[in-house]
């Protein structure tokens, strides 16, 4: 497993080592040790899991404190751009956003630490995401940010995605208030 280092401090791309033979293949998704030699040390509580077809976004998500989750999510079929956007106030790259292509064929995952919206596009019909929290989820503190905010610039490269009505009513980056360190 090589938990590789992105632009952002906190948020990893995890490639874990994939055993694959005729009769299919083997990994492991989550490893402990591997986590701790990092520094980190997530409790998970929760596990979720998604069905969508091409071109569903959801996002821009993320849970206030004490209720802030960590998310260690992954592609189980399909393919999905994920992106996760840094609101620790205190951050030298805090408002800067980070995506990565997971999918079924490279089998990674992305370690997405409390303090950051976190969404993702699919790019294939019947994509199945799942992901592990660090805390249960918590409806009054649940928050977004307007997925084309125009001050984030998110590259989803995709134009006329499928959303909730709340993910098209969610508020502007400029007008948002972070509850994040």
């Amino acid at each position: 497993m090589e938990l590789v280092k992105t632009k952002i401090p906190g948020l990893l791309i995890i490639k874990p080592s994939v055993f694959e033979d005729h009769r299919g293949y083997f990994f492991e998704s989550y490893n402990k040790e591997a986590f701790k030699q990092e520094g980190l040390y997530p409790q998970f509580v929760q596990d979720n899991e998604s069905r969508s077809m091409k071109g569903v976004l959801r996002g821009l998500h993320f849970q206030k404190p004490p209720h802030a989750q960590g998310k260690l999510v992954r592609v189980i079929k399909g393919a999905v751009l994920d992106v996760a956007v840094d609101l620790r106030k205190s951050s030298p790259t805090y408002g800067q956003w980070e995506a990565v292509e997971l999918n079924e064929k490279n089998k990674w995952m992305y370690w997405v630490p409390e303090g950051f919206a976190h969404g993702f596009v699919t790019l294939e019909d019947n994509t199945v995401f799942f992901y592990k929290c660090t805390n249960v989820y918590n409806k009054e503190s649940e928050g977004s940010i307007l997925w084309n905010d125009p001050d984030l610039d998110i590259e989803w490269n995709f134009n006329q995605p499928t959303l909730s009505e709340k993910d098209q009513q969610a508020p502007l980056f400029r007008d948002f208030v972070s509850p994040f360190e």
